[in-house]
């Protein structure tokens, strides 16, 4: 093989790598909201989630102008609360309400935050509230966040829940866990639905 061919695939692939090893720091740098798996059915997961503490906002309907919804929160954790303080990133960004008017987004608080500690956000359009512990159904998938992906695999999801006779007890929540910069094939999303905790 010609030699620089050979130089040039060799860089190809360092520089691969060191992207999927800096992907995968960047994700392991944040503290992820815990969960106890309890089943696993090939790609899907039923999982065991505590009382989640988090700070969430309503999200613009899609068509209508630039949303805010991610810097509003991200000014929440640098400092934008009553206390000034700076609350750690955590993983994932919840999402929830697809398209619809009252669709959400919400930061996971660090567990050391317990609810008399959390402060309150400065910004009227932000809450913080309790995310109830439940059972969840969760599909783990790959790429960019569009509407493609969240309705396919939600459908994955919906479907097997169905063939397993599971009521949903919610709509689908979504989980977003790289930033926007990760190439779609190196990023973890999930999508989940609760169900009865009785339900294995």
């Amino acid at each position: 093989m010609n030699k620089k061919i050979l130089g040039g695939a060799v860089c190809l692939l360092a520089g691969f790598g060191v992207v999927l090893v800096g992907c995968q720091a960047t994700r392991s740098g944040y503290e992820s909201a815990p969960y106890q798996v309890v089943r696993k059915a090939g790609k899907i997961e039923v999982r065991d989630y505590p009382v989640l503490m988090v700070v969430e906002t309503t999200m613009a309907p899609v068509g209508e102008g630039s949303d805010r919804s991610f810097s509003k929160l991200f000014r929440y954790i640098t400092g934008g609360n009553a206390a000034g303080a700076k609350i750690s990133m955590t993983t994932p960004v919840f999402m929830n309400g697809g398209n619809s008017s009252n669709a959400t987004m919400a930061f996971v608080l660090p567990a050391k935050l317990s609810a008399d500690k959390v402060p309150q956000p400065a910004d009227a359009s932000l809450r913080v509230h309790e995310m109830a512990a439940g059972r969840f159904a969760v599909l783990r998938f790959r790429g960019g966040r569009n509407a493609a992906n969240e309705t396919g695999y939600r459908g994955q999801l919906e479907n097997w829940l169905a063939a397993e006779k599971l009521p949903a007890l919610s709509g689908p929540i979504y989980g977003y866990f790289d930033p926007p910069w990760t190439p779609p094939f190196l990023r973890r999303n999930e999508v989940m639905i609760r169900i009865a905790p009785g339900h294995p």
